[in-house]
């Protein structure tokens, strides 16, 4: 083989290579920020379809070992006449190690007391729990303990509070409880 063909071989060989390593990483990213989405959606149909017992699987173990599946689902069952959810809209989606931060718009209606459109801008928190991720929107604790231990990432994306509007003369208006006297 001659010394140009060995070379160009080299080449090729080292531009694979390099190739390989800059795109295998943006594929497992591709896929985490796919798994996420799919694990947000899937629990949004289950909450609009009022599948509460199969939500239960979708809570981290922490929370589950503090609330029985059926203590959960009664839960939800006593909410849902008062609101019907209509969709979602996900937007960015950030991963970090075990820990997924997705923006998200839930649209609905309160039924009950009065009759109004509504919609959520809310951060849907995960966690990845033996290969799975779990919602851990509304357990705290362990979203605190994984920010905590994950700073880098608790810097590049802001957590932000939820944030409820009602469409009032056909816009969008953003509701503030009252403050409460003290």
């Amino acid at each position: 083989m001659s010394r140009l063909n060995r070379r160009l071989i080299s080449s090729t060989s080292i531009a694979i290579a390099l190739l390989l390593t800059i795109l295998f990483p943006a594929s497992m990213l591709a896929s985490n920020e796919g798994d996420v989405r799919n694990t947000v959606e899937s629990v949004f149909q289950s909450l609009k379809n009022k599948n509460y017992e199969s939500l239960y699987e979708t809570l981290p173990s922490n929370f589950r070992s503090r609330i029985t599946r059926e203590r959960f689902a009664s839960s939800l069952r006593r909410s849902q006449d008062n609101y019907a959810l209509d969709r979602m809209d996900v937007g960015r989606i950030k991963v970090g190690g075990d820990l997924a931060v997705v923006d998200t718009v839930l649209y609905g209606r309160l039924l009950q007391p009065l009759n109004l459109e509504g919609k959520i801008m809310v951060q849907q928190y995960l966690v990845r729990e033996d290969g799975k991720w779990k919602v851990a929107t509304g357990d705290n604790s362990t979203i605190q303990r994984f920010l905590k231990a994950n700073p880098t990432f608790a810097r590049q994306f802001r957590i932000r509070q939820p944030q409820v509007f009602v469409k009032k003369d056909g816009k969008w208006v953003e509701f503030v409880p009252p403050k409460r006297s003290k």
